[in-house]
């Protein structure tokens, strides 16, 4: 009996395939027919048919040197940025992200030159996910906010969706009140993100500062990014980076706290928080200290000033040692 299913399901394939292969024949038979007899716009519909043909059937290849053969015959700068998106979801298909950041620079170029408002807003879509697979949460935060109210882009993927990168990448690059302002209040991410439970739970608890239910709802937002191909590979960067907005968030309120009353209003144990914090602190990414022996920790307010009276002397060093290093060179000429 299995057997018998495995062979007609062979047969099905085989029978696909013949279709495709015929649907393939036909489709280069036309694109040759409108070269010999029709006009530019046939050819072109012609080429961007066999472009999109081979796109579909695993030809990359094929379809890239086809699209840019259509984009070749095409003069309408929203014409030419289709065929230039065509390519960017073929590539992004392949996990080809060095591809796709060349073709966004010249989706660019294309859009800056002649693009329609429609256009230039699917650019910046495309630019969103682009800077979220390359860890750029803050750009793509930027990008897929400004995009969400026109958003058009249904072909890479749907509303909601964008909606969800959007808050998931404010998450961990807006402070308070930006994320209040942009996200929380935003009608358009209102009327969206109940269809996302988890990421409604997560943004409102942050927002609300309550850690325990923050903790508990970013569960579900991990396995989301963990089942999405274009988050999937930093899910584990993502994690780190979101605690530590929240810890970040926690520590503004006191001056000092101790460890235990930390790890309560987080739900976690006392060791992984110690262990954590600690490791944030080390890296010059929580501005505290911990007393180990008082189980505190002593947050430590940044000195504007003194920051930029620091920054001014870095710099100034930096400009001395190019300065003697011009004078060697001149010295030896």
């Amino acid at each position: 009996m299995h057997r018998r299913s495995m062979d007609a399901m062979h047969q099905k394939d085989a029978e696909e395939n013949l279709g495709k292969t015929e649907d393939a024949e036909e489709n280069l038979g036309e694109t040759e027919d409108a070269e010999e007899n029709l006009g530019e716009t046939e050819v072109r519909d012609a080429l961007a048919a066999k472009a999109a043909f081979l796109g579909s059937i695993g030809d990359r290849e094929g379809a890239a040197a086809a699209y840019s053969d259509t984009e070749s015959k095409t003069a309408s700068g929203a014409a030419k940025a289709d065929m230039v998106f065509a390519q960017i979801r073929l590539a992004i298909l392949y996990q080809d992200w060095h591809g796709v950041k060349k073709l966004l620079a010249h989706a660019k170029t294309i859009c800056e030159a002649g693009g329609d408002w429609e256009h230039k807003n699917k650019l910046k879509v495309y630019e969103g996910v682009a800077a979220m697979y390359s860890r750029d949460f803050k750009r793509a935060a930027e990008l897929l906010l400004d995009s969400i109210q026109t958003f058009t882009t249904s072909e890479l993927f749907t509303y909601t969706s964008c909606v969800s990168y959007a808050v998931a990448a404010s998450l961990v690059s807006l402070d308070r009140v930006a994320l209040k302002e942009r996200v929380v209040d935003s009608p358009e991410i209102r009327s969206v993100i109940g269809h996302v439970p988890a990421l409604e739970s997560c943004l409102n608890a942050l927002h609300d500062c309550n850690y325990r239910e923050f903790f508990r709802s970013l569960l579900g937002v991990i396995d989301i990014i963990r089942a999405d191909m274009y988050t999937h590979p930093h899910v584990r960067y993502y994690m780190r980076e979101v605690r530590l907005v929240a810890y970040n968030q926690f520590l503004e309120s006191y001056k000092s706290v101790t460890l235990e009353s930390m790890a309560t209003a987080f739900d976690v144990g006392l060791p992984f928080l110690d262990t954590e914090v600690a490791d944030f602190i080390c890296a010059g990414r929580i501005s505290a200290k911990i007393d180990k022996v008082a189980g505190i920790i002593e947050t430590k307010r940044p000195d504007a000033k003194n920051a930029l009276y620091l920054e001014a002397i870095k710099r100034g060093d930096l400009l001395l040692n190019r300065v003697q290093k011009l004078s060697r060179v001149i010295d030896v000429d």
